[in-house]
């Protein structure tokens, strides 16, 4: 079982195995996210099926969402019910990649991690190394596969919500990371949401700082370190990660793991959800 990264090659030896496995390309543009669908059918590993962040990973109905924010979870039942009509079940080793070095397919690592499926792992280097490798590519649509049942368990990640959030602030039992660029976290510039800063007492570790240049998670030696100078001394048990809208603060969640600090809570919500929400405190600097 591979439950936080796995390479191409790795990939293609369960694949030559015959070992039951699902791939999805969580492939994404955020600023153009009608492009998801034509991302995937120009090119995508052979067999792979598309899990849009706007469509599949997100839901924009409030009576199917847990959080607020630009990207609201589904509720896990809902979750569950996509992966079925995929012809995903329990018994399967999930693999998730993308081509856009590793920003949102940790998303989809994480949900399934929340519903309690521990067999998922990270496509280390994303479609690109899986081309650079010599692995099978295909074009067009997925094809339709027969429904499975995909069976909810224990959540095996902590979500954290606004309310949470808010009433740990400023406790030692909380310490906020957030993995936006330096300039957003700063309030220097905001793109996307109706306030620009962070979270008061936030941490800054933006989450591209986990990779290389070329996409590959960094190694766990350098990913401890790092690590270690950001928390200073705080406690893992207190880490709750966040983002923008809960999407590329899971590459810090997994981070920590492959650096060995076990895991970290998320708020998905995040700072999309917490600038929105009336009474919430924002500090800039």
């Amino acid at each position: 079982m591979y439950s936080l990264l796995i390479t191409a090659r790795e990939l293609q030896q369960l694949q030559q195995q015959g070992t039951p496995c699902a791939v999805l390309d969580c492939s994404f543009d955020l600023m153009k996210p009608e492009l998801a669908d034509g991302l995937f059918e120009a090119t995508h590993i052979a067999g792979a099926l598309p899990a849009s962040l706007d469509k599949d990973l997100s839901t924009h109905d409030p009576d199917q969402a847990v959080n607020g924010g630009r990207h609201p979870l589904p509720k896990r039942e809902i979750v569950a019910q996509w992966l079925g009509r995929l012809g995903i079940h329990n018994g399967m080793q999930i693999v998730v990649y993308d081509r856009n070095k590793g920003h949102y397919c940790g998303r989809l690592w994480w949900m399934l991690k929340w519903l309690g499926h521990d067999a998922v792992a990270v496509l280390d280097g994303g479609l690109q190394a899986w081309e650079a490798s010599g692995g099978a590519l295909a074009s067009g649509p997925a094809p339709s596969g027969m429904p499975a049942q995909f069976e909810l368990k224990a959540p095996l990640r902590q979500l954290v919500l606004t309310d949470q959030v808010s009433t740990e602030l400023g406790k030692p039992t909380q310490t906020v990371v957030d993995a936006r660029a330096g300039a957003r976290y700063r309030g220097e510039v905001e793109p996307l949401d109706p306030v620009a800063g962070h979270i008061p007492g936030a941490l800054n570790r933006p989450f591209t700082e986990n990779f290389t240049e070329d996409g590959f998670f960094k190694s766990a030696a350098m990913l401890k370190a790092e690590w270690d100078k950001v928390l200073a001394g705080r406690a893992v048990s207190s880490v709750v990660h966040h983002c923008g809208s809960g999407v590329t603060a899971t590459p810090n969640v997994l981070a920590m793991e492959l650096a060995g600090f076990g895991p970290t809570a998320l708020y998905a919500g995040s700072w999309s959800e917490w600038s929105s929400t009336p009474g919430m405190p924002c500090a800039q600097g």
